[in-house]
């Protein structure tokens, strides 16, 4: 080959390789919450479901009614509040969002969406008496700004003083 040739493509590949993008081998790890084991509010009462016709409306916090997600309505709580509620015939619990606001029929204190009540087992019933628990967040450090000094390792020389 000619140096001219080899040139050229000792240059391209320089070129090729600096700007392929570095691939990364691990996955992003999903964001966990860790909430704490005494609620901030705690309430019994009736629980319904609401569902089918909602379907793509706006919710009173201005997102989407989804069936299938995990979401709630309640009279006071704030919107985005996680809390678990357990029927208390069954002893289940399961973990909402409030997004809505609701209900809006005298002795109930939350209506689920149609995926919670199924998945609480409430849905062919249709009320259930349950316990409403809200649950509190606890802050997780990002980046810590604790900082471990390691170890100074041993030298060879200091390692084989020891030893001899």
């Amino acid at each position: 080959m000619s140096i001219r040739l080899t040139s050229y493509l000792l240059s391209f590949t320089c070129i090729f390789l600096t700007a392929c993008k570095t691939i990364s081998l691990s996955k992003p790890q999903p964001k966990v919450q860790i909430y704490a084991t005494n609620s901030a509010y705690r309430e019994e009462g009736l629980a319904s479901w609401y569902g089918e016709k909602w379907v793509g409306q706006l919710t009173a916090s201005g997102e989407r009614y989804g069936q299938g997600d995990f979401t709630a309505a309640h009279k006071k709580l704030p919107f985005n509040s996680w809390a678990r509620v357990t029927d208390l015939k069954s002893g289940k619990s399961i973990m909402v969002r409030i997004n809505n606001r609701g209900p809006f029929v005298k002795g109930r204190i939350i209506d689920l969406s149609v995926a919670a009540a199924k998945s609480l087992g409430t849905y062919e019933a249709g009320l259930a008496r349950v316990r409403l628990e809200v649950l509190r967040p606890v802050p997780l450090l990002e980046a810590p700004n604790l900082r471990i000094k390691p170890k100074p390792q041993a030298t060879l020389a200091e390692t084989l003083k020891k030893a001899g």
